[in-house]
């Protein structure tokens, strides 16, 4: 048993010693610009974290060539400009909105538009089609409906 809790350990031991990177800048400011940089990035490989929470080898490069930058006295803009330059606007978790991007900020309201303007023509059939019936076709419909329920 002591056995197979040791081995236990030593195979989770290598998933729970997550890396901590420690980075020091000059002063608060930089940090601050750092973790607002590294937060609004998206890492390309996880695709659904930004490369702050991300532990994929691009994201850490990422990190550190943000860091880099910083430390080279570009500011945020300069930064995100690179980023955008060499991997695109789907680096950024709030893409600008331009007609590349216009898509993914107008998508969402034309399908709801679309979906809205189905249920109400579906609704609006409904009404007529039950509208159209004779008092003759009801009252038949009606009696059917009664004996389907008596059986």
């Amino acid at each position: 048993m002591k056995t197979l809790m040791l081995l236990f350990s030593l195979i989770t031991a290598n998933t729970t010693l997550a890396a901590v990177e420690y980075r020091q800048f000059a002063n608060a400011e930089q940090q601050q610009s750092y973790q607002s940089l590294i937060s609004e990035l998206r890492c390309l490989v996880c695709q659904n974290q930004t490369i702050a929470d991300s532990n994929a080898d691009l994201a850490q490069d990422l990190r550190r060539q943000v860091y880099e930058m910083l430390q080279q006295g570009k500011s945020k803009q300069e930064i995100a400009d690179f980023m955008t330059a060499r991997y695109g606007d789907f680096v950024l978790y709030n893409p600008p909105f331009k007609a590349k991007t216009g898509i993914l900020w107008l998508a969402p309201v034309v399908f709801l538009l679309i979906g809205l303007m189905a249920v109400f023509l579906i609704v609006r059939r409904k009404r007529t089609v039950s509208a159209e019936l004779s008092p003759e076709k009801k009252a038949k419909i009606r009696r059917l409906l009664d004996k389907s329920d008596a059986s």
